[in-house]
């Protein structure tokens, strides 16, 4: 620790003993550096913030993701950034005076392709700013300049928003069209192969559909009827044994000096039994079953009761069976006559398969064709309608996504060049600089400090060391001495606080 102190003081010492030289090299660097920051102009830079919320004309449904929205945005700054944009921001500003011939309008915009950004700052805010300095104009003017190339900007942005919407919007439109026009077409000559195939090999066959589809039809209808046709036999079967078990007469009324026997109560049993099996009452209903019952009771005293010819009359539980009867066999007829005619075409489309495979599978391709063609158009009618719909809206509300957060700022601070700071370097930068000349001159030298340098380069002892003594007129010139040198380095701190203040003057004037 001793020897790096020692080191120091030594350091110190040999600078101080040129402390001319530092202070030389001080002002030199100084000098150079502070007119080198004077030399840089002014900057000012204007910013806003805006909100876009990242959509598309087209829907989710036809295949626009959000990279693809986001595309549209970048696309939208790149066109801010054009030459053609630019030259109209410069026509639009003051920053025209400086661009009247064609030339200097392309540098006025080329200088601006470089001074304008437009950066993301966060999910759906972007941050577009420009900064201007020099160019003939004066630090207030490149303030002004920079609001207003802003301002401009942010007109374009929301101009090229809304145009972009619209141009899209037309864009899908008529692509939209096109392709239904083309689908339809497509589909129109599918109806066309259709028809004809269905025309010239399935026009004797019944139905519709290919043949795969009709046989389909027919093998459910065909099940349909043989359920029908087994109950209908069931029913046909039931109303015939009713029919043998019921007498196709009945005795007639009694005579007016005798009661009604057993067959005339059997008769009128089976008349009410016919009367409630018309109403649609089944053998399990309560009246059913007890008629039944009770004309079970009497069948047989009715059997034993001798006939009387002269009082019979015609059944009519009988008359009612035979009705029944004759519409359960009509019914019965026609399932039967109808079963055949399913069973003949399922035969002739067993037939036309099995002896011409290839129309099947053309048959087949041609529905196939047609299904694909028929579902893509239909989803391009909807995509349409969509797309429609919403440029409509858009086109009545505006464009609602596009809002100004911050507007152009009007900056009284240049944004650069951090001028104080870089004055502050410069003085520390001479400073150093001046203590590095010194204590390098001193090393090119061989003196030495103290004792202990001289032995430890000379590699012998140092047996003693001899003080310098000044007398009066030497303390008396190194005192003056001491005041020039401090009235030169008090200047040199002088003149910096001197530049800053200049540099706040003219900061407050902006003001």
């Amino acid at each position: 620790m001793n020897a790096i102190l020692e080191e120091v003081r030594i350091g110190i010492h040999v600078v101080w003993r040129r402390r001319w030289l530092a202070l030389a090299v001080a002002w030199g660097i100084a000098l150079v550096g502070w007119l080198g920051v004077s030399l840089i102009p002014n900057t000012y830079e204007s910013t806003a913030r805006i909100f876009l919320e990242p959509q598309s004309i087209l829907p989710q449904a036809v295949g626009i993701t959000s990279n693809d929205q986001q595309q549209g945005i970048d696309s939208v700054r790149q066109t801010l950034l054009s030459s053609d944009n630019l030259a109209s921001v410069v026509k639009g500003t003051d920053l025209a005076r400086q661009a009247t011939t064609p030339k200097d309008l392309a540098a006025m915009v080329t200088r601006l392709q470089t001074a304008i950004s437009i950066k993301s700052t966060q999910d759906n805010l972007f941050q577009i700013s420009a900064d201007l300095s020099g160019g003939g104009f004066s630090d207030a003017q490149n303030a002004k300049n920079a609001q207003a190339v802003v301002a401009k900007l942010l007109d374009q942005f929301a101009a090229a928003s809304a145009v972009g919407d619209a141009a899209e919007a037309h864009r899908s439109l008529t692509f939209l069209d096109a392709q239904l026009a083309q689908r339809g077409q497509q589909l129109q000559e599918a109806e066309q192969k259709q028809q004809a195939f269905d025309q010239k090999y399935l026009g004797m066959l019944p139905g519709t559909g290919s043949i795969d589809q009709r046989m389909e039809t027919a093998r459910s209808q065909l099940s349909d009827v043989e359920t029908n046709l087994a109950a209908a036999q069931s029913s046909l079967a039931a109303v015939n044994g009713q029919l043998a078990a019921t007498p196709a007469s009945i005795p007639g009324p009694p005579s007016a000096t005798g009661g009604g026997g057993p067959r005339e109560r059997l008769a009128q049993l089976q008349a009410q039994l016919a009367q409630d099996q018309a109403q649609g009452w089944t053998d399990k209903h309560p009246d059913v079953i007890a008629v039944r019952r009770e004309i079970a009771h009497i069948s047989g005293a009715a059997a034993s009761e001798p006939a009387s010819g002269a009082n019979s009359q015609p059944n009519p539980a009988y008359i009612s069976l035979r009705s029944m009867m004759a519409e359960k066999q009509a019914t019965y007829a026609a399932l039967a006559t109808r079963r055949a005619q399913l069973q003949a075409d399922m035969a002739n489309f067993a037939a036309k398969q099995a002896n011409q495979p290839e129309i099947t599978a053309q048959q087949a391709k041609l529905s196939r064709d047609h299904d694909v063609l028929q579902a893509q158009y239909d989803k391009l009618l909807s995509d349409r309608e969509q797309v429609k719909l919403r440029a409509d809206a858009q086109t009545q509300a505006g464009s609602v996504q596009f809002r100004v957060i911050d507007p152009p700022t009007l900056s009284k601070v240049p944004a650069k060049p951090k001028r104080p700071l870089l004055l502050t370097g410069v003085l520390l930068v001479a400073i150093v600089g001046g203590a590095a000349a010194a204590f390098l001159r001193a090393k090119l030298q061989t003196s030495y400090s103290t004792p202990n340098a001289l032995a430890a380069a000379s590699g012998l002892p140092v047996l003693g060391s001899i003080s310098y003594v000044r007398g009066v007129r030497q303390k008396a010139q190194e005192a003056q001495q001491l005041k020039w040198f401090a009235g030169a380095g008090g200047a040199l701190v002088g003149a910096y606080v001197l530049l800053l203040a200049v540099e706040f003057v003219q900061r407050g004037l902006m003001a």
